[in-house]
């Protein structure tokens, strides 16, 4: 399938609307590619942290732990997939400080799939709050101005909406991290400073080809944390893929696949580019949630060679199938 709008004018609109966004897009990637302000390099003087990086918020309780849920409404598969895995509550106690981790890399329109839809973000940041938590953060390190990407991908309007608060990166919010075990995550800046004080950590993503890392879901998520200049890391792209699955410990991912982006990723451009799945994956591990999503990209977990690295580091499993996740239909 094509087409992701039966509105031909709609439809022509957003397409001009993301050519005009991506040379916006490549001119500013061009500049962060070189140096991102906001975050120095490596080598620049920065906070260092001490003990480990970031906490662990992953649940180690006996619930199960992923669910597949069918259906074209986002906010419905959502809260579907949070009661079979126990509902809302198993994952934010009352007093809560919640962080959702969107991607928001790019400056693009929502329906190009190349962003987390905003009606995903707005809707947990509505079942964080109804569930008690005292507080929800939102933030994502773009890789141009993190204004103008959180505004034109609708991820800040439907953030502010819900009355969740947004945190753009800042350099005081960066510390120079080292990663037990990574040769590439060494005195590197991290955006750590929006997780001091969090009880629980949720990445929510889109599932989307990568023409590098042949996909980026939940894993891939996480290199929005990274400051300085991650371009270099593209060399070595599942090594640094398989290092952010063990600096980030989730209490759950949820992969949007209502719409994939098949081809042409991470920032596609034109409609063409996505496939209707209907599908959102929601999980407390997240190796096991983006080989799942694979599938949805026409692929295999062996085809991506992260998802064993990440395994192997005691991420979590590539065999999706071994948690026999909850499979449920949404009318």
């Amino acid at each position: 399938m094509t087409e992701a709008s039966p509105e031909v004018s709609r439809r022509e609109f957003l397409v001009r609307a993301a050519r005009a966004g991506a040379t916006l897009a490549v001119a500013g990637a061009a500049a962060v590619a070189l140096h991102d302000p906001r975050a120095p390099s490596g080598s620049a003087t920065l906070a260092t942290s001490s003990g480990p990086p970031l906490p662990d918020w992953s649940l180690k309780d006996d619930g199960p732990r992923m669910a597949i849920i069918t259906g074209r409404d986002r906010r419905r598969t959502l809260e579907r997939g949070l009661d079979a895995l126990g509902g809302i509550g198993r994952f934010i106690r009352p007093g809560d400080r919640v962080l959702l981790k969107p991607n928001a890399g790019f400056a693009t329109p929502p329906d190009l799939g190349a962003t987390t839809h905003p009606d995903v973000v707005q809707a947990m940041v509505r079942l964080c709050l109804a569930a008690g938590a005292r507080s929800v953060v939102v933030t994502d390190n773009p890789v141009g101005d993190p204004d103008t990407s959180f505004r034109l991908s609708g991820i800040a309007e439907a953030a502010e909406q819900a009355g969740a608060t947004l945190l753009f990166p800042r350099e005081s919010m960066f510390r120079a991290v080292s990663l037990q075990g990574s040769a590439l995550i060494r005195d590197w800046p991290i955006l750590a400073g929006p997780f001091d004080g969090i009880d629980r950590v949720i990445g929510i993503c889109p599932v989307k080809d990568h023409m590098r890392s042949g996909a980026t879901m939940s894993l891939k998520n996480w290199y929005g944390l990274l400051g300085g200049r991650r371009n270099l890391f593209h060399q070595r792209i599942s090594e640094i893929i398989r290092d952010l699955s063990m600096l980030v410990r989730p209490t759950l991912v949820i992969l949007d696949g209502t719409t994939v982006m098949r081809r042409n990723g991470p920032t596609g451009g034109a409609l063409d580019d996505l496939e209707i799945a209907n599908t959102l994956i929601a999980s407390l591990d997240p190796v096991a949630a983006d080989a799942f999503a694979a599938t949805l990209l026409g692929r295999q977990p062996g085809d991506l060679p992260w998802l064993a690295m990440a395994a192997a580091a005691g991420s979590g499993t590539a065999d999706w199938e071994s948690l026999k996740p909850r499979r449920e239909a949404v009318d």
